[in-house]
């Protein structure tokens, strides 16, 4: 019986280890989208301040509480948004520095002070930066179901 226990846990660590390797670099529910645009053209993009498809760019932050969103760079330093949908899935905290494809969509918010400073804990910034944001500011937030790390 301690046998046939043993080859059972075995068969499933390692079809549980292929099947993590497999599906490591996609997380959520990614679809192929044959409208991807880089996340500096996205603005370009919004058609009546909304977008469907996909975004690219570089992770330059991601949150550190939950992996439920992160910040996507543009070429003249600022960041993008993007959170998941629901809380349906976590991206890799260690994720900065990655290029991604995201499948979702795109429009234009007002964040509020109080919701910028929860994204700025949970990134892990000090209180004192924390400190230092004030009032909302209206940014494009891209919601995504599904992300796929590129390299």
């Amino acid at each position: 019986m301690k046998k046939i226990f043993l080859i059972i846990s075995g068969c499933f660590f390692a079809f549980a280890s292929n099947a993590q390797t497999a599906t490591s670099s996609v997380f959520g529910t990614f679809t192929n989208s044959e409208n991807i645009v880089k996340v500096d053209k996205l603005e370009a993009s919004l058609n009546n301040n909304k977008f469907e498809g996909s975004v690219s760019g570089k992770v330059v932050e991601v949150c550190q509480s939950m992996g439920c969103w992160f910040k996507l760079e543009k070429a003249d330093g600022t960041t993008m948004m993007v959170k998941v949908v629901d809380h349906g899935f976590a991206v890799p905290k260690d994720m900065a520095g990655k290029t991604i494809i995201a499948v979702g969509n795109a429009s234009v918010k007002e964040i509020s002070q109080k919701d910028r400073k929860h994204y700025a804990k949970d990134a892990g910034q000090s209180k004192k930066d924390i400190a230092k944001i004030k009032g909302s500011s209206k940014e494009i937030m891209f919601m995504t179901n599904g992300v796929k790390i590129v390299d």
